[in-house]
């Protein structure tokens, strides 16, 4: 016998030896046995018992998604039942039992043994010839309707073919069935055997999911026609790879979802280098020649900078994986190029500055939190930090050097901050944290709460709706509710500088506060009257900014009041609609309906109010 094991389980060809070595290894067989040594040598060296015992264990740790008959084709003659069931679901021991059936039958001396096909080779009538000569002696509308409706890429209607042959449309599904019943009844026939054959073959040959246009060049024949019907062999083979799904391009043995699902969990603990991720792919089934096309081909799955990573719908995650790979901080100009979609740079900014996941390690980079690491505070806070390390006062050029060194910040720009307000000079001429009488927070006549236009969000920052007009669009500063700019912390007298992208954007309270202009802001977000920018200030004294399009005239008029919020899911009912409300202005959770009109009415949301309450004027 010249068989090897490899011969016979054709999962054995595209499976990784390093998956298969631990368990097929023995010391007594040459390394990689089950490719180069005839089955018979390997049972007479350890025992047939034992051959099948490692071919059992390889089938329920590498391969027990796939169908026993798949692994050990011949068990679908000695064991149809069994066959077709999968090795999961079988169990070890079943497993074990019907490989050693096969083998020993296998060792049977040829006279005593009934043949057991063998490897498929090419028959003495070419498989395209056999194959059209189940078709050969049907009238022409039977072979129309095996062309156009068993073995269609689009299938005719029954309604179509009856109206084309004049016969009603059960007289088609008659002979539609009696079609099958006759490919069926030459299949099961011994003239059969090299089309079974082949068949076994190919679903080794193609694994758990493979492109579907691997099919047609499997073998050169596959592409010839099949003259009676004039269709091409690969299009009638199809039909017989039972158990196989055609899913947006591939075929899937089992189920699609549920192998893109597997595919999926292999990357739920963070990115993976390429070989190892294909290596990963190939214990499902998947040779490893596919395996990356099926990896680019599973939703929310991609292959970045020689890593498959999972790829979520929000932006942060998205944001989470590119910094995992790159192992290094990033600008968000950086993520935002290496992200590759329509994000803006301001809502990416926005997302690494708000999500505690990210942490600001310089003045235009960020990193991954778990990493550890300082934050980057700013100029004027990292002088009081450097002081404070000093235990109460440094030299100005020991700062200078300390944070020039380690951020990317100009010499020039640490010296005038740290001659400015916020420190003073020690007997000595360090500088020290200036002595400061801690004021009391000014209180606005409103709290941020009672304020119109602020809406908290889930984190407990509280945002300022700006109602996009003609004036912001030109360039024009506009005024700004006394209890959000108290909630920024500001006073009458102060200022307050915001840092964007786009360039600062100065708050300053005289007689009222007021925010200079966001024009920059808007044409980024491409902005138009009747827009809403959602604004608030970070701790960081970065202008974090949400973009909002005006709300569709159709939507109905709740959805409508929670556009005003900032909210656009769908809400299940008008009670979680004024629940989400209340939430967003500051009301207790369990406030009713009319808590929140009341305190929509006390706050000046009449805009709100009017989509909530139609009495309202």
């Amino acid at each position: 016998m010249n068989l090897s094991l490899s011969d016979i389980v054709p999962p054995l060809r595209w499976t990784s030896p390093r998956q298969i070595a631990p368990i097929a290894d023995d010391p007594r067989l040459p390394q990689v046995w089950w490719q180069a040594l005839p089955v018979d040598r390997a049972c007479a060296t350890i025992g047939t018992p034992q051959v099948a015992a490692r071919l059992a264990d390889l089938s329920m740790a590498c391969w027990g998604h796939l169908v026993l008959g798949d692994i050990l084709p011949l068990v679908r003659f000695t064991d149809p039942l069994d066959s077709a069931r999968t090795a999961d679901t079988l169990g070890r021991e079943v497993v074990h039992k019907l490989c050693l059936s096969v083998i020993e039958r296998l060792l049977e001396p040829a006279e005593t043994r009934t043949a057991v096909p063998p490897h498929p080779t090419r028959p003495e009538l070419p498989i395209p010839e056999l194959i059209n000569e189940i078709f050969a002696e049907l009238d022409d509308r039977q072979r129309a309707i095996a062309r156009d409706r068993l073995y269609a890429p689009q299938r005719a209607t029954l309604d179509e073919l009856a109206q084309r042959f004049s016969v009603t449309r059960e007289r088609i599904r008659q002979i539609e069935r009696d079609l099958r019943d006759h490919v069926e009844s030459w299949l099961s026939g011994p003239d059969a055997a090299p089309v079974v054959a082949h068949v076994t073959w190919l679903r080794g040959r193609l694994g758990s999911a493979v492109p579907a246009d691997d099919l047609a060049g499997a073998v050169a024949w596959h592409r010839a026609d099949l003259i009676a019907l004039g269709i091409p062999v690969w299009r009638f083979v199809r039909t017989l790879l039972t158990g196989f799904e055609q899913v947006d391009g591939w075929l899937v043995a089992g189920g699609a979802d549920e192998l893109r699902e597997k595919t999926r969990q292999l990357f739920t603990d963070g990115p993976r280098p390429l070989p190892e991720a294909v290596s990963l792919v190939s214990q499902l089934g998947v040779r490893d020649d596919v395996a990356e096309r099926w990896i680019m081909a599973v939703p929310h799955l991609r292959v970045l900078d020689g890593h498959v990573v999972a790829w979520p719908r929000s932006v942060n995650e998205k944001a989470e994986a590119v910094l995992a790979i790159a192992g290094i901080p990033l600008t968000p100009e950086e993520i935002q190029e290496r992200i590759g979609e329509d994000y803006s740079l301001v809502g990416i900014r926005n997302q690494l500055t708000a999500d505690d996941r990210f942490l600001r390690v310089d003045r235009n980079k960020y990193g991954l939190t778990r990493w550890g690491g300082e934050q980057y505070l700013g100029i004027r806070e990292m002088i009081a930090r450097e002081i404070e390390r000093a235990g109460g006062e440094a030299s100005v050029n020991t700062i200078v050097s300390h944070l020039t060194t380690r951020y990317d910040v100009s010499e020039s720009s640490v010296r005038a901050y740290a001659g400015g307000p916020g420190f003073e000079r020690s007997q000595r001429g360090w500088i020290r944290v200036a002595g400061q009488e801690v004021a009391e927070p000014y209180q606005p006549r409103r709290d941020v709460s009672e304020t119109r236009r602020c809406f908290r969000s889930r984190d407990g920052r509280w945002w300022h709706r700006v109602d996009v007009n003609a004036e912001h669009l030109r360039g024009s500063g506009s005024p700004l509710p006394t209890g959000f700019a108290a909630y920024l912390g500001m006073a009458p007298g102060g200022q307050l500088t915001a840092s964007a992208p786009s360039g600062d954007v100065v708050i300053s309270w005289h007689n009222q506060p007021t925010m200079g202009s966001i024009r920059p802001v808007l044409v980024e977000f491409g902005a138009q009257e009747g827009d809403h920018i959602f604004l608030t200030v970070s701790d960081g004294g970065e202008l974090l900014t949400r973009f909002l399009q005006s709300a569709a005239p159709s939507l109905p008029p709740l959805n409508r009041a929670l556009h005003l919020i900032g909210y656009t899911a769908p809400v299940a009912s008008e009670a979680e609609g004024a629940r989400l409300i209340g939430a967003r202005i500051g009301l207790p959770e369990g406030s009713g309906r009319d808590d929140v009109l009341t305190r929509l009415r006390e706050r000046g949301d009449r805009d709100i109010l009017a989509f909530l309450d139609p009495t309202v004027p």
